[in-house]
């Protein structure tokens, strides 16, 4: 199990971008965060998540 957002899913073996594509987010509007470390876009295809591992997917809100 991993956490992604705060909530436990069953996610081991997919990539961020498994995640992402899920969550139907555009990636050019967000951040990601694994395991308290930023994730670069062009990383999102090859980094696989793990049993444990804490996924934090952040949007950019704009305002004024």
């Amino acid at each position: 199990m991993v956490f992604v957002n705060g909530k436990e899913q069953t996610a081991n073996g997919k990539t961020v971008e498994d995640i992402i594509n899920e969550m139907n987010i555009d990636k050019r509007t967000i951040a990601v965060e694994l395991n308290e470390e930023i994730v670069s876009k062009v990383d999102y295809d090859s980094t696989t998540l793990k049993d444990g591992d804490v996924l934090e997917v952040v949007s950019f809100v704009g305002g004024g």
